[in-house]
């Protein structure tokens, strides 16, 4: 089971840097993320998503490969990876993975003009590791799945990550 985490930052820079962050920490086998996505509150007042995972693409690739096989049964492997990839592109757009975009529309609006929220999937980590890397950049937790110990436990091991990174750059 995945738990949700979302963090505000004061500017949409700082979010997509935590989440790409968290993407290299994945690659390290540190952090599994299930889908990380960033809102962003526009000076204008729009509010934009910026979402890893394209559902649609992942889809069409997918339908092509399986098209592709199934073409080459039959003995048309172009028709059967165009209809494949038709078909898994039509599948991607309706299937909705990961974070809600309208709890994700939602808080966006409450955000400051300039700021976002970076919304976290979290499948599993390595917290003694991944904390003080997240915790460098600020941000506050606003939001998560986990128990009410559990959240508080986190937002202590933060503040003392933080802490630490201060007393240390001193």
């Amino acid at each position: 089971m995945s738990n949700l985490v979302a963090i505000v930052y004061p500017e949409v820079q700082t979010a997509i840097q935590v989440r790409d962050k968290l993407l290299d920490m994945q690659r390290q086998k540190l952090i599994t993320l299930e889908d990380a996505a960033v809102v962003e509150k526009r000076p204008d007042g729009k509010i934009k998503m910026h979402q890893v995972k394209s559902p649609v693409g992942s889809g069409a690739a997918w339908g092509a490969v399986w098209g592709g096989l199934i073409g080459m049964l039959f003995f048309v492997p172009f028709l059967g990876m165009a209809a494949g990839a038709a078909a898994g592109a039509a599948g991607g757009a309706m299937t909705d993975l990961g974070v809600d975009k309208n709890f994700m529309k939602e808080l966006g609006t409450k955000l400051q003009p300039g700021g976002a929220a970076l919304f976290l999937l979290i499948v599993q980590s390595t917290p003694d590791k991944v904390i003080p890397e997240v915790a460098q950049y600020g941000g506050e937790i606003v939001k998560t799945s986990l128990s009410n110990d559990a959240e508080e436990q986190l937002k202590e091991a933060v503040k003392a990550a933080q802490a630490s990174q201060a007393s240390a750059s001193r």
